[in-house]
């Protein structure tokens, strides 16, 4: 997702919010490793062959693809995102793996334009820590999910993400982002306040989890300090950043130092946490 997201002021007191991170390739590096095993691991065993299923936020469609294959060639998978860029890839995505019970569309999660019980799940992946009203859209994903289905959101907690070595430039980096993310109207702290947001939304059945992600091997560190490091000073996080006087641009080049610094060490390591919830309508 990306862009301007309309929707009734939430929990910042926002009416809308902006895509922090954007489709910078750096990005998209991140985006494209995402799996439904890798990301979605609590709601595949809630998947069942013939499915509808909503991809809120699809992004490139990795995830997507993963699940128009667990619900089998009679099944249906609808891919959603603001970005119409992105849903080119995500396009391709679907078509190199031959799945054609896919589809893509541009939607707002705020007003996803599907009638009232479309779909048997509808999932959104790193979705609401970017939205201006997470409520509101809860709502509305619960509004097109149909009785007796389920609505599953999986969402990171940057406040509760952790590392070693504790350098001072990956401390400034999280504050930084952080501060950045709620001047553009969302949540980075999302993970932990999913149940919170499901039961404003009116979920009264729902189950709770959590996941991570951890990079530990050379190669996985290599590869999340390269991203960051480069969209720490080249994507729309880092225009965001300077534009809204957050930091410098200079600022930003130590900080993404920083990042290669800590990856390169022999003993590296970090854990991002992700707050989970499967609600029934």
């Amino acid at each position: 997702m990306t862009e301007a997201m309309p929707g009734t002021a939430g929990e910042t007191g926002a009416e809308s919010a902006v895509y922090t991170h954007g489709h910078h390739e750096s990005v998209l590096r991140s985006h494209t490793w995402r799996t439904a095993a890798n990301s979605a691991a609590y709601l595949i065993p809630h998947l069942r062959p013939g499915d509808r299923v909503l991809d809120v936020g699809c992004g490139p469609g990795t995830i997507t693809a993963d699940l128009a294959e667990l619900v089998g060639p009679k099944g249906r998978v609808t891919g959603v995102d603001a970005a119409a860029g992105v849903l080119v890839q995500a396009r391709t995505t679907a078509a190199e793996r031959d799945l054609r019970q896919v589809e893509f569309a541009t939607a707002d999660v705020h007003a996803l334009g599907f009638p009232d019980d479309s779909f048997d799940v509808v999932h959104a992946h790193q979705v609401l820590q970017h939205v201006g009203d997470p409520v509101a859209a809860l709502r509305e994903m619960r509004r097109v999910c149909r009785p007796g289905g389920v609505v599953a959101a999986r969402d990171s907690d940057y406040a509760a993400m952790t590392w070693f070595p504790e350098l001072p430039e990956m401390r400034s980096w999280l504050d930084l982002y952080r501060r950045v993310a709620r001047s553009n109207g969302g949540e980075p702290d999302a993970g932990r306040r999913l149940r919170s947001w499901a039961k404003r939304a009116g979920f009264t059945d729902i189950t709770s989890s959590a996941g991570v992600w951890c990079y530990a091997e050379p190669d996985e560190l290599a590869w999340w300090s390269g991203l960051w490091a480069d969209r720490t000073v080249s994507s729309s996080y880092a225009a965001l950043a300077v534009e809204g006087g957050h930091t410098t641009a200079d600022r930003l080049a130590e900080i993404a130092d920083g990042w290669r610094e800590w990856g390169a060490h022999q003993d590296a390591w970090f854990m991002v946490p992700h707050g989970e919830v499967l609600c029934r309508p």
